[in-house]
């Protein structure tokens, strides 16, 4: 592995191993870029907006049933005027100004995104917070041994967990799926909003080498 000068460390545990971890380093282009938080924003909300579906709808009064002719006569009645069932003001009328179908999706460069990226996983390499593994052999989904494994690396709050495209097994993305505060992802999947809404993030030394190649 050859992460360059860096100025930022974190742990490296060994899987198979039981003693105390290695430190480090870790690319500064990376894990030592600056936080820009305008930045994240940014990326954050054109993940959510690209997330969400966009299909709510409402009916104007020109596409509500009813309507056909005049409720009651213009005077004498006592009551306000009225030309339509379908006026918004009538129980069952048309909704005015009501939200449409439309795409909420937005784009942003390569360039920022891979600076917020940066930036996501700076700040929680400059909080302590990401640690590394050697592997994840698992060859069938073992929750035990993922329990284990976060207990000994003392990773006890929401943790993200990142491996490489051809560490992404099955077995792998199982053995974490039963636990509420862990999420497994491949590595072309790694983004944004997932780094920021965990605490702590752990990658296999396999996937830093994958990350970097995009940077």
């Amino acid at each position: 592995m050859n992460w360059g000068n860096a100025m930022a460390e974190a742990k490296l545990y060994t899987y198979e191993g039981s003693g105390a971890p290695q430190t480090t380093s870790l690319d500064e282009r990376m894990f030592a870029a600056p936080v820009n938080e305008d930045l994240l924003y940014r990326v954050v909300r054109m993940q959510m907006g690209n997330r969400r579906q966009g299909t709510h709808s409402t009916k104007t009064r020109g596409e509500v049933s009813g309507g056909g002719r005049k409720p009651w006569r213009q005077k004498g009645t006592g009551r306000a005027r009225a030309g339509s069932r379908r006026s918004p003001v009538w129980v069952g009328g048309g909704t005015i100004f009501g939200p449409k179908p439309r795409s909420y999706e937005s784009k942003l460069t390569k360039k920022m995104k891979l600076g917020a990226l940066a930036a996501a996983l700076s700040d929680r390499a400059s909080s302590g917070n990401v640690a590394l593994v050697d592997q994840l052999p698992f060859d069938a989904p073992k929750t035990k041994s993922a329990v284990e494994l976060l207990n000994r690396m003392e990773l006890s709050g929401k943790t993200l967990i990142v491996v490489a495209t051809d560490e992404y097994t099955r077995a792998v993305k199982k053995s974490f799926t039963n636990l509420p505060h862990a999420k497994c992802i491949a590595c072309g999947g790694v983004n944004v909003y997932d780094i920021l809404r965990h605490d702590h993030l752990l990658m296999t030394t396999k996937a830093v080498d994958e990350l970097t190649e995009r940077f």
